[in-house]
């Protein structure tokens, strides 16, 4: 029950909310990637992040200097239900697609340095 309550609760936050309507519409993202599309603090975003990857939503991979996020493929497939609810509804949010356009700005001027 704990980890149900748990997925549930990462849902409950709009920031969470945003970055996983990022993450659903491309394979994987990276921090700075993510920074530029919710235009938040880069500590604010690192700790949605990790709550997301605490409770199965996001795994992470690291190259160089870099952290890149992706949706957690091994766990999605426990809640795709839920998956496939957040895919529709979020992509049509005007917030998650001003997010989207950020992102593409951002991925058009070259992305990370």
């Amino acid at each position: 029950m704990k980890q149900s309550i748990d997925l549930f609760k990462a849902l409950a936050d709009e920031t969470r909310l945003r970055i996983l309507a990022l993450l659903l519409t491309r394979e994987e993202l990276c921090v700075c990637d993510i920074i530029a599309a919710l235009q938040l603090p880069q500590s604010t975003t690192s700790r949605h992040l990790a709550y997301l990857r605490k409770t199965g939503w996001v795994s992470d991979r690291r190259c160089g200097v870099w952290i890149y996020y992706s949706l957690d493929r091994s766990r999605a497939s426990s809640h795709m239900a839920l998956v496939d609810f957040l895919r529709a509804h979020l992509a049509t949010l005007p917030e998650v697609a001003s997010d989207g356009k950020r992102l593409d700005g951002f991925a058009a001027a070259g992305r990370c340095a």
